[in-house]
């Protein structure tokens, strides 16, 4: 929870120390101070691990607390000397610094990140593309140095390693609005969906790419058949694909683009227009016998997917969602019906050694707890995190207890308050180790997914 530095009244000088650990600080002042006051500031490293070369950038950290057995509360900002008899909370407000109180939900602020089918909203992002903020709108640090003063609280040890919240926010527009048809090694991803444009999907049904044509696969006999002719479905197309893909480089550098730079499907559209009609009914007609060896699953508001390793999938356009995953990086493209910006390549070949081919069985959800107001479900069971969903069916609270790490939650429907704290749709809140809270609704459909690492 922020907190208005305004009203608070300074009671303890403030203890100034250089240590490479603001939480090693803290704890041990907490053993020592036990429930008395105190105001202390670390200046501390911070190694910025998502920046080219990882910089390093001098912090400043501030814990104190200004009433005996009362709530402890944190700020950390760029390195700066306190001033002649100025504590913790009066160097925080003059630096401008948000005030957490740590035994309350901390809100997280999203960074958009464009993408050639729409756009990510990260809640807990940390790349050199973009970093996720903790704070309030005006008053907000990025994530990362939040971490790495109190890694083990926010981040069960380890700052790089936060799961990731984001919501996954493509476009409506046929083709232009599909996501990479992408694999993972590594990464664990769980999909909840939140909305369906009506423009792209009238009735209310989307769908995402997910897995092999179960029947065409049966038809073409052994696997290595199927595959033979997926793989040379998905070269023929690469193929057109490179050559529209030249003509629009031509005609972005022509217009000032950049040859990387994300641009609107109307422009896309335009220019595909001016392609040659052979090319263009091509182009079509090939990516259709490529998408024919895989299939769709539709998808409504309030469904979820799991997608598990090797599987690969593709979230078609106009289905927006709530997606955690695991903080890695990786991905093997098998197709794309755009330009793909990161890479220059695709990595059909890599997935399709290892791809897997039955389409994984979503697991039921496991009930574990319910009353004439609610239900909480784990909605899915990693092997590095877990993501419990709690609907309301009529206004009603509901005690979250601490976990042993820390907690992602996120609000996808109606509007709740999360330890007296309001929230909407689409916030996000960050849970210490052990930080309990009260969830109260109002009203009924409101939900809380919350995420919670294996550590």
């Amino acid at each position: 929870m922020l907190v208005d530095t305004l009203l608070r009244i300074p009671v303890v000088l403030l203890q100034v120390v250089d240590h490479p650990s603001p939480e090693t600080c803290l704890d041990q002042l907490l053993a020592v101070r036990d429930q008395a006051p105190f105001s202390l500031a670390v200046r501390f490293v911070h190694c910025q691990y998502y920046l080219p070369g990882e910089p390093e950038l001098p912090l400043l950290a501030l814990f104190w607390r200004e009433t005996g057995g009362g709530p402890v509360y944190a700020a950390v900002g760029k390195k700066t000397e306190p001033g002649e008899g100025e504590d913790a909370w009066q160097l925080a407000e003059r630096l401008q610094l948000p005030v957490f109180d740590l035994g309350a939900p901390l809100p997280l602020q999203p960074v958009s990140v464009p993408k050639p089918w729409g756009r990510e909203i990260w809640y807990s992002g940390i790349e050199q593309r973009g970093q996720s903020g903790v704070g309030e709108l005006g008053r907000q640090v990025p994530l990362p140095w939040l971490l790495a003063a109190l890694p083990r609280r926010f981040a069960a040890g380890d700052e790089r390693g936060i799961n990731l919240l984001k919501i996954l926010d493509p476009l409506p527009d046929e083709v232009y609005g599909d996501l990479y048809f992408e694999m993972h090694e590594e990464k664990r991803e769980i999909y909840i969906v939140t909305r369906v444009d009506p423009r792209a999907w009238p009735d209310g049904r989307g769908a995402i790419r997910f897995g092999f044509n179960q029947r065409r696969r049966r038809e073409m006999g052994p696997d290595e058949s199927f595959l033979a002719a997926y793989r040379k479905a998905v070269v023929e197309y690469r193929l057109v694909r490179e050559d529209v893909d030249h003509r629009f480089d031509i005609l972005r550098e022509r217009e000032g683009y950049d040859a990387n730079e994300p641009l609107p499907a109307e422009l896309l559209k335009a220019w595909a227009d001016q392609l040659p009609r052979e090319l263009h009914e091509e182009e079509e007609r090939l990516r259709t016998a490529m998408d024919s060896f895989t299939a769709l699953r539709p998808l409504e508001v309030g469904d979820v997917i799991s997608v598990p390793t090797y599987t690969p999938h593709s979230l078609q356009h106009g289905v927006r969602t709530v997606e955690f995953q695991t903080p890695v990086y990786e991905r093997k493209i098998l197709s794309f019906a755009q330009k793909v910006l990161t890479q220059g390549h695709w990595d059909t070949e890599e997935a399709l050694a290892k791809v897997q081919l039955d389409t994984p069985e979503q697991a039921p959800f496991l009930e574990l707890e319910s009353d004439d107001h609610f239900v909480r479900e784990r909605i899915v069971d990693f092997a590095d995190f877990t993501v419990d969903r709690i609907r309301f069916f009529a206004p009603g609270d509901y005690h979250l207890d601490g976990g042993k790490s820390y907690l992602i939650a996120m609000v996808v429907g109606g509007e709740l308050k999360l330890g007296g704290i309001p929230a909407e749709a689409e916030t996000a809140w960050l849970l210490a180790s052990g930080v309990a809270m009260d969830v109260v609704s109002a009203v009924a459909g409101a939900a809380l997914l919350v995420a919670e690492p294996k550590r």
